[in-house]
């Protein structure tokens, strides 16, 4: 494995009313996509927050090998500011941090245009369909040119036709960018996960601890038609077989 941006040594996290989530160890490269799946309140959420540094564990270290604002977070919602057009909500981190306003704007036109929104930079988050919204949250991340991309199953609530179109431009941007950011992506889908991701880690519905790490075949960007592939096809069943496990072993604690 290549030298590591984030590691979970150890990690646990006491939460409100259930069991601690952990230990957690996991490892994440540079220049690799990571994607995490599990069932709900395994963990995925705070796994990130954790990796982010937005969370401290409550035993075990997190080890962080990422320069200082260069960890960008995309969401379940966009989490657009409604008043400002698409330009200013990408720019903003970068007039946070300091940078001219001028030189801001335009590294956010810049990134605005490398996902399909050239002609967009001054509509408003009221004026953008979802999948447009999510695109903009994606320039928002990528305009500081994270080392650690952290994605919390940002394409959730889109169609599939957007969903598919949203991974492909992700796959795309990681693959130009250089160096290439390290993804850890979070989603319940996991025919998605195993096309997007290197790696699948599968985590335990009851504690949250990866249970199984998985790589898919080949490296994305993925081909055309990959997904009638027989390799992608068996890579999805074996994921689909782990993680199925993972949450019978919290149904067969519930029952004892």
């Amino acid at each position: 494995m290549a030298e590591p941006i984030a590691a979970l040594r150890g990690a646990s996290v006491d939460l409100a009313g259930r069991g601690p989530l952990g230990p957690l160890d996991l490892t994440v490269a540079r220049g690799e996509i990571v994607a995490l799946v599990g069932a709900s309140g395994a963990g995925k959420s705070t796994t990130l927050r954790l990796l982010a540094g937005l969370q401290s564990p409550s035993a075990g270290t997190v080890a962080r090998a990422v320069g200082p604002g260069r960890t960008g977070f995309v969401f379940q919602s966009p989490t657009l500011t409604p008043w400002a057009d698409a330009r200013a909500n990408v720019a903003l981190p970068l007039e946070l941090a300091g940078r001219p306003r001028a030189e801001a704007r335009e590294r956010a036109a810049a990134a605005l245009s490398a996902v399909g929104l050239g002609d967009r930079l001054d509509a408003r988050p009221s004026e953008l369909s979802g999948g447009m919204a999510m695109r903009v949250a994606l320039a928002r991340a990528l305009v500081t040119g994270p080392e650690l991309l952290l994605l919390d199953e940002p394409f959730a609530a889109l169609d599939s036709v957007t969903r598919r179109r949203l991974i492909e431009d992700l796959h795309a941007l990681w693959a130009a960018a250089d160096p290439r950011p390290a993804v850890v992506f979070v989603t319940h889908d996991v025919e998605e996960a195993v096309y997007l991701a290197q790696r699948v880690v599968v985590l335990e519905a009851a504690t949250g601890r990866p249970v199984a790490d998985l790589p898919t075949p080949g490296a994305p960007p993925r081909p055309a038609r990959w997904r009638a592939d027989p390799a992608y096809r068996q890579a999805v069943e074996t994921t689909a077989e782990a993680l199925e496990a993972a949450m019978t072993s919290q149904t067969a604690e519930t029952a004892a």
